[in-house]
């Protein structure tokens, strides 16, 4: 089977969508890419994530040929591919789109996501913006979603959702979950009637910061202390 991981991967990943919250029924899509063959995995059209088998993931190159499946494309192949015709030198391999509450919540009202929490820095930029409305599934929005995207790594859709994309289908499927609870912090404030944004300085600063997060091998003489 072509590209069994990458299948195997999405079919765990969309279940974990749809439990998450992040998508319910068939709504949504994730993607994988291969830059050495040219090639992205992406979850069918219309089957719930549940129902979803290895074989039902479609195997399309980027202009839109089918090279292995039974199944139609998720209706956004377009909006993926997009992303890795024009990211995938950034480290864009894999895509999640979600209709999640929250950030969707947002991009109904208009509003980007701004950096009301230091948790936005994930996605590598102080605010994730908004594309303009345009019909699902459609080249227009692909081309419109790109654009809109500027450097980091996320994007709200107007009226729609979420898109986020990482290096691993595990990166950006966390990305899309910090994002959405960012979005429900936002909607909060909001309705609380104050907003404290943080700068983009500042935000740069944890960006810095994020660099020796975690399990990270130290420079020389040095040590992490937090």
């Amino acid at each position: 089977m072509i590209m069994e991981k990458e299948r195997l991967l999405i079919v765990e990943y969309g279940k974990k969508m749809s439990t998450s919250g992040l998508s319910r029924g068939t709504a949504g899509n994730i993607s994988i890419f291969d830059k050495d063959q040219g090639l992205m995995a992406i979850s069918p059209s219309g089957v719930g994530y549940f129902e979803t088998e290895p074989e039902d993931v479609v195997i399309m190159k980027l202009d839109g040929t089918i090279v292995d499946g039974k199944r139609k494309p998720s209706s956004e192949y377009g909006l993926h591919a997009g992303f890795y015709k024009a990211k995938a030198a950034e480290g864009c391999l894999s895509v999640v789109h979600t209709h999640s509450d929250y950030a969707t919540t947002l991009a109904c009202m208009g509003e980007p996501l701004q950096a009301v929490h230091y948790v936005i820095a994930t996605a590598g930029t102080h605010e994730i913006p908004l594309c303009p409305y345009t019909t699902f599934g459609t080249p227009e929005l692909a081309e419109m979603a790109v654009a809109a995207c500027n450097d980091g790594q996320a994007v709200l859709l107007a009226n729609h959702g979420l898109v986020a994309f990482g290096v691993t289908l595990a990166k950006a499927f966390n990305l899309a979950g910090n994002l959405e609870s960012l979005a429900k912090t936002q909607w909060q404030c909001m309705c609380a009637g104050k907003m404290n944004v943080l700068t983009k300085e500042q935000i740069d600063a944890v960006k810095v910061r994020f660099q020796t997060y975690g399990q990270t091998k130290p420079a020389a003489g040095t040590t992490n202390s937090y």
